[in-house]
């Protein structure tokens, strides 16, 4: 038997790592070391995790481009909706200026589980029920699911180095049932926003925080678990991405369509 996951990967023999382990939003360790001896192996390697795109994206994307191989996470980022692969391959030579989204959907669950009078604490314990928050929530209620999906957004689409620490972060802590309560009265709903903006190269804006947003924005609607993200590009002003209500079959389909995008021109 292998001593290691190391050992593991490099006996396989196998062309292609497909790596899921656990988040690390700290460091992205240690997948960013089973990916490297996936490459270093000569396999494709494929991630939902998040946290070797935010923390070594550009090393993996090199080590693959030096092997011929391919680093791919689709899965990372709205769970497994064509995030980057639209960029990649339907929107060449676009620069990204801005983006605005809901990219947690434990924490969009949450708040509209308050607009029905639940409590905070009362919101996560159904959340946890039916599976969509972990037994330690703060992961998600902390902001920091969501700054790490943007930091892997503006890394990747916007070429500009950022870690998950960088990104300013605020929860949903102190959002009361009384907040909730007021804004839904003036015709209000509090999100968890991602926002990021940049210009020339240099990233102004890279920020997780509740808002109150209104009726005129396409934040509105978007409930439950579902999430959305909207794009500001040079040339095209607002293209927007919702994904309704996804499950463990989302994230897995985008594992196979890098898997198919990998392998393509082999």
């Amino acid at each position: 038997p292998p001593m290691d996951i190391n050992d593991f990967i490099y006996s396989s023999g196998a062309e292609v790592l497909f790596e899921n382990t656990p988040v690390n939003q700290y460091t992205g360790q240690p997948a960013i070391d089973y990916l490297k001896a996936g490459l270093q192996k000569g396999m494709h390697v494929i991630t939902a995790n998040k946290g070797p795109v935010a923390h070594a994206y550009r090393e993996l994307t090199q080590m693959a481009a030096n092997r011929g191989k391919r680093f791919l996470f689709e899965s990372t980022v709205l769970d497994g909706a064509p995030v980057f692969s639209l960029f990649r391959a339907c929107m060449p030579a676009v620069e990204l200026r801005s983006f605005q989204g809901i990219l947690n959907s434990c924490t969009n669950l949450l708040l509209c589980e308050m607009e029905t009078g639940r409590s905070f604490d009362e919101a996560v314990a159904y959340a946890q029920s039916i599976g969509i928050a972990e037994t330690d929530p703060s992961t998600d209620v902390d902001g920091w699911d969501a700054a790490i999906k943007v930091a892997c957004l503006v890394n990747v689409l916007m070429g500009i180095p950022l870690k998950p620490q960088e990104v300013k972060r605020t929860g949903i802590r102190e959002i009361s049932p009384e907040m909730v309560t007021e804004a839904k009265s003036a015709g209000e709903r509090w999100k968890l926003v991602c926002t990021a903006r940049q210009s020339n190269g240099q990233l102004l804006e890279a920020s997780v925080a509740p808002q109150r947003v209104g009726t005129d924005s396409p934040l509105y609607s978007i409930s439950g678990t579902s999430s959305y993200a909207q794009f500001e590009t040079d040339v095209l002003p607002g293209l927007g991405i919702v994904e309704s209500n996804p499950g463990p079959e989302t994230t897995a389909y985008g594992l196979l369509a890098d898997l198919l995008n990998a392998i393509r021109n082999v």
